[in-house]
């Protein structure tokens, strides 16, 4: 029989061997969801069951193999939310939560906004908007072509029937037109945006994530082009657009903003100074 310490102590170290850059942390985050340790407690000499240990050793087994902590967890924790994710969704990251800090905060004072957020995924950015503007009744749109992330997009709407957030299965790069024109108030973003050659670099991990949440073109500004080109006619005059970049993309990106007729466009940075978040106005 073994102790949550020793288990935890032995896990960290094939974790560490395997790899992993958290090892420790991923460790503890199994033994937590499946051994039964409290959040905030010190693992201790109690001894874990059976079926615990069986649960715990196959999940350290797939950790060991690359597979997302979060996959194994099957959900992950953004701003208040908990939220279900796996096998063909991007993984919600903390980078995200600027974007909806963002838009939020632009957001603040308005009652019954109408909110496009466009490749949606598990929803992270719509819902966790929601969250932070509880009070403004909010009416948002999730715009996801993925069949495979659906499914968790839909789960985690109706985790949070408290927000007014509605999936929309359509394509992001054609399927502009099928909304309403001047019909948003804010559309914000965290579209693919890695370059397609860069994609077989990725971290073992990141490469378990879906290709199609990930490939942004070649030369990762794709999705920039069609939302700057074919979706600015759906935003309303004084709304906002908002989108999350990778690291070195904020002055191509905002470019194609500000040549698209967006006005105040700018960069917000993360907490690592690099630029995350590029935003502008749509003036009328």
């Amino acid at each position: 029989m073994v102790t949550e310490r020793e288990w935890l102590s032995a896990a960290a170290r094939r974790l560490a061997a395997a790899g992993c850059a958290d090892a420790g942390f991923d460790a503890r985050c199994l033994l937590e969801d499946l051994g039964g340790l409290p959040r905030g407690h010190a693992p201790g000499d109690r001894v874990l069951t059976a079926a615990q240990q069986q649960a715990l050793d196959r999940a350290l087994a797939e950790r060991e193999n690359g597979r997302p902590l979060q996959y194994i967890l099957g959900q992950w924790e953004m701003l208040t939310l908990s939220l279900s994710v796996g096998e063909g969704v991007l993984i919600p990251r903390p980078d995200t939560e600027l974007l909806c800090e963002t838009a939020a905060e632009r957001l603040a004072g308005r009652s019954g906004a109408q909110v496009l957020d466009l490749c949606a995924g598990s929803g992270c950015v719509g819902l966790g908007i929601a969250s932070l503007c509880p009070q403004n009744g909010l009416h948002v749109t999730a715009v996801e072509l993925s069949e495979d992330a659906l499914p968790y997009l839909r789960e985690n709407l109706r985790r949070y029937p408290q927000f007014d957030v509605r999936a929309v299965r359509a394509d992001v790069l054609t399927d502009a037109g099928r909304f309403p024109a001047e019909g948003f108030d804010a559309i914000v973003s965290n579209p693919p945006y890695i370059p397609s050659g860069e994609l077989p670099a990725l971290q073992r991990e990141v490469q378990r994530e879906p290709a199609m949440a990930l490939d942004g073109g070649s030369d990762g500004l794709a999705f920039y082009r069609a939302i700057a080109g074919d979706w600015l006619s759906r935003l309303k005059a004084g709304g906002f657009l908002a989108a999350e970049v990778g690291a070195g993309q904020a002055e191509a990106v905002a470019a194609l903003f500000s040549t698209a007729g967006l006005t105040e466009v700018h960069t917000l940075c993360d907490l690592a100074g690099i630029g995350r978040v590029v935003i502008g106005t749509k003036n009328g």
